[in-house]
C-alpha cells in the first residue's frame, strides 16, 4: 500500500531562507513573500501529487488562528499564542501513522530533531527550495517540448471540402 504524502511546512522559516524571498522578508513585504512561497508550493503539489500544508505564526498577523486552502496547499495561520513550531510539531504526531508518509521542511534544528523524534522525515530550507526549483525547471522543459511536438494539421483540399459540404447536406 502507498502511503499519502504529507508535507508540512513552516512558512516564515522558509521565507527566509529562500533566495527568492529572502529579501522580501528582510524588507518585511510579508503578503507579497507568502505569495511567492505559496504559488511555488502549489505547483511542487501538483507536480510530486503531495498534500502540503504551510504553517505562519500568527505574531506577524495577529487575530486568531485561520484556516484556508489556496490551490492545493492549505494555508493556516497560528492562534497569537501558538507558534508555527509547536503547531507543526502536534499536527506531525497526528499525522504520522501507518497511512501517511509527514515530512516536515524547516531550518529550525530543534524543531527538526522534534519531529524526527516523532518518525517524520525533516527537509531544510534549502533542500525543499531546490526540490521546487528542480519541478519548476522540469515543468518548464516538458511545456516547451509540447509546445514544439504540437501537431501540425494537414492542408484540407477544396476538393475535400466540397465533399464535407455535401455529405452535411444530405444528413440535413
Amino acid at each position: 500500500m502507498v502511503k499519502k504524502r504529507i508535507l508540512l511546512v513552516d512558512g516564515y522559516n522558509m521565507i527566509a531562507f529562500w533566495q527568492e524571498t529572502r529579501q522580501l522578508f528582510k524588507k518585511n513585504q510579508l503578503d507579497d513573500a507568502r505569495n511567492v512561497l505559496l504559488r511555488k508550493l502549489n505547483n511542487y503539489a501538483n507536480f510530486e501529487q503531495l498534500d502540503i500544508i504551510c504553517v505562519f505564526d500568527a505574531q506577524f498577523v495577529p487575530g486568531t488562528r485561520q484556516r484556508y486552502d489556496q490551490y492545493r496547499v492549505e494555508v493556516i495561520f497560528t492562534e497569537e499564542d501558538e507558534t508555527a513550531d509547536s503547531y507543526i510539531e502536534r499536527l506531525a504526531a497526528e499525522l504520522n501513522d501507518p497511512l501517511h508518509l509527514v515530512e516536515v521542511a524547516t531550518s529550525d534544528l530543534n524543531e527538526q530533531w522534534t519531529v524526527f523524534s516523532q518518525g517524520a522525515l525533516r527537509v531544510p530550507a534549502r533542500e525543499l527550495e531546490e526540490r521546487v526549483n528542480t519541478v519548476k525547471s522540469d515543468l518548464d522543459k516538458m511545456s516547451q517540448s509540447i509546445s514544439m511536438k504540437k501537431p501540425r494539421l494537414p492542408h484540407i483540399s477544396d476538393d475535400q471540402i466540397q465533399k464535407l459540404k455535401e455529405l452535411m447536406h444530405s444528413i440535413d
